[in-house]
């Protein structure tokens, strides 16, 4: 493979990773972006069996750049993402950073949607899109569609998390006036990352699906569901710059505490109101 440490590159895509390989190949198999112009990323967060770069370089012969963040140990996600953050910013100077989990996919016209947009946008520094979910064992599957402009996406932010983590691209540059992923939200890093994020750049959304993302049963956010919903509450009352939707977003917030998780994704779908919960 070509060193990319000299390359010009439009963005990298972070891409964490724990006991899941098969799920990151299905992810990596559907990025698609011009050839020798983005680089992924991938930080292996303690799983059981090393993830072998020299394999995924021969199975993916349409990325060029890869590279493979061994962690030792299982250190959670924020502390892989911000390994990775850490590693772009001094092994590179892609302006852009994308986000993708392991099992989510993306569109084919994705990555050129996004840069594109930033480039002609230089007042957003954080974009994401309308995707879809749909629960792996079933056929259950919502859209989730938001506001798509600055003013309405901050008012919005204090009800739920606009941007879908594994559908964002923001500007590299930014990291340096707002630090990286915070500790203090444990399942809750990514809201207050965004947060941060539109404190000193616009937000934007794409009205378009071009991420599709795996509801997995045990995954993070079912499974560690209580503990994401207080941390929620603990980034609104930190960040809601409105005094009105911070106690109404609060509200809603116990309201979720008390409701169980199959009735809220039943809900989702039969309702298609669109919002994540």
């Amino acid at each position: 493979m070509t060193n990319f440490f000299k390359t010009p590159l439009d963005f990298c895509v972070l891409i964490p990773c724990y006991n899941d390989e098969p799920g990151l190949l299905l992810s990596l198999q559907s990025i698609r972006y011009d050839s020798q112009r983005f680089a992924v990323v991938i930080v292996d967060d303690g799983s059981r069996t090393a993830i072998d770069k020299t394999v995924l370089t021969r199975l993916l012969p349409h990325i060029d750049f890869i590279e493979v963040i061994r962690l030792n140990q299982n250190s959670g996600i924020t502390t892989a993402l911000n390994t990775g953050l850490q590693w772009i910013i001094e092994n590179t100077e892609a302006p852009y950073i994308a986000r993708l989990d392991c099992r989510d996919t993306c569109a084919t016209e994705r990555f050129h949607k996004q840069v594109a947009f930033l480039n002609t946008h230089p007042q957003v520094g954080l974009l994401g899109s309308w995707c879809t979910f749909k629960e792996e064992s079933s056929n259950i599957s919502y859209t989730y569609t938001t506001p798509l402009q600055h003013n309405e996406i901050i008012k919005a932010m204090h009800l739920r998390n606009v941007f879908i983590h594994p559908a964002v691209m923001f500007r590299t540059d930014l990291l340096k006036q707002t630090g990286f992923y915070p500790q203090a939200y444990p399942h809750a890093e990514d809201y207050a990352f965004f947060w941060k994020l539109l404190q000193v750049a616009d937000g934007a959304v794409l009205n378009e699906n071009l991420t599709a993302c795996a509801l997995v049963r045990g995954g993070i956010s079912l499974s560690n569901r209580r503990a994401q919903l207080q941390s929620r509450k603990k980034v609104v009352q930190a960040f809601g710059t409105s005094a009105g939707l911070r106690e109404l977003g609060l509200f809603k917030l116990n309201i979720l505490l008390i409701t169980p998780n199959s009735l809220l994704l039943r809900l989702k779908t039969l309702l298609r109101f669109g919002i994540i919960f």
